[in-house]
């Protein structure tokens, strides 16, 4: 260490690490109109920027005593009204701003619940920043009793400057538990606890004090290359078409007609389509659209098979629906080939 390094940490003054918290809207952003407006405080009409709720929960201890913010806004949406095309933007937004201030050490995105195991699993498989990002959200805004809004807030702090997640890709934070983003899923409308990672559980947790307590780091498998993000002008379209006793191909043709490049069907369990649906996804893969089969269990998974290989049909591996349709989306801007976007699937 130099001189003057050491000048520095005698006398206290070393650089906190600077956080940016990129604000997105959702619950964690919205204004109730009571203490107990749990359910429909949507309706209040308002939602803070992320500025002014930073400034309004003011301290949160230790922890962020210990770093120094830079609030960026970005949109002030609920999470069920996010695009593909607030995705793009924002994951330009993350590596804009992680290229243009190197003092930047960790980022933490406040998102609405809803949409939160998306937004994070697509930011995952775009950015290939090594300072950690966060996504956290709420389940009750921060003007209602019990509001888990500055606990959420502090935890995801807590993790974004650690130096022990770095490399760890896109992490969620919620209710004290530090999930990957491939793995974490919302599992209920409404508890504090709502979010889990099925079947492999959290990699650690943030201690009441705010320590940050890994028990181990995802297996990031870059199977499929990072997209360049400034080359893609909108995300193709992939819809999921949902299977359930008695379904044919009605919707299966509709999504094939509204301009589908692809389409996951989300199958029963174990992996298959309903036998009403199984010639429209066949006759999709003819007309040119890329049909990825997944199961609607939430703990299924869909190996490759003689049935899906006679028609045509990737198989989706263990991933849920919604992030094969993600991956589906993201390589799709890269290649139509078949086996290579198979391998991509089963390898991410």
């Amino acid at each position: 260490m130099s001189t003057a390094s050491t000048a520095a940490v005698a006398l206290g003054h070393t650089r906190k690490p600077r956080i940016a918290v990129i604000g997105t809207g959702g619950t964690f952003a919205m204004h109730a109109r009571h203490r107990f407006d749990w359910v429909e405080y949507g309706e209040s009409g308002v939602v803070h920027p992320i500025g002014k709720l930073l400034d309004d929960l003011g301290e949160l201890g230790e922890v962020s005593s210990a770093i120094d913010l830079v609030s960026i806004p970005f949109r002030a949406l609920g999470s069920t009204g996010i695009t593909p095309q607030d995705w793009l933007e924002l994951a330009r937004l993350i590596e804009d701003t992680a290229h243009k201030d190197a003092s930047i050490a960790g980022f933490v995105v406040t998102h609405g619940t809803a949409t939160l195991e998306e937004t994070a699993w697509f930011l995952d498989l775009t950015l290939a920043l090594d300072i950690p990002i966060v996504v956290t959200g709420a389940q009750r805004p921060a003007n209602t009793a019990g509001s888990d809004v500055p606990a959420n807030l502090r935890a995801a702090l807590a993790v974004a400057g650690a130096t022990t997640v770095r490399g760890a890709g896109v992490l969620v934070v919620m209710d004290g538990h530090i999930f990957c983003a491939r793995d974490v899923s919302k599992a209920a409308s409404f508890d504090l606890n709502a979010f889990e990672a099925t079947p492999f559980g959290p990699l650690g947790r943030v201690d009441a004090s705010g320590e940050v307590v890994m028990r181990r780091l995802p297996v990031r498998q870059r199977a499929m290359p990072a997209p360049d993000l400034a080359r893609i002008g909108a995300l193709p379209r992939v819809d999921i078409a949902m299977s359930y006793a008695g379904a044919d191909r009605v919707v299966i043709d509709a999504l094939v007609a509204g301009g589908a490049r692809g389409i996951v069907s989300a199958g029963l369990p174990p992996g298959r389509p309903a036998n009403g649906e199984a010639q429209g996804l066949a006759d999709a893969v003819r007309g040119g659209v890329i049909v990825v089969q997944s199961t609607r269990s939430p703990r299924g998974v869909v190996p490759p098979q003689a049935f899906l290989a006679a028609a045509g049909v990737l198989a989706g591996g263990d991933l849920s629906a919604q992030k094969l349709r993600i991956l589906l989306m993201l390589a799709l801007t890269q290649s139509s080939e078949r086996d290579l976007i198979q391998r991509w699937l089963l390898a991410s």
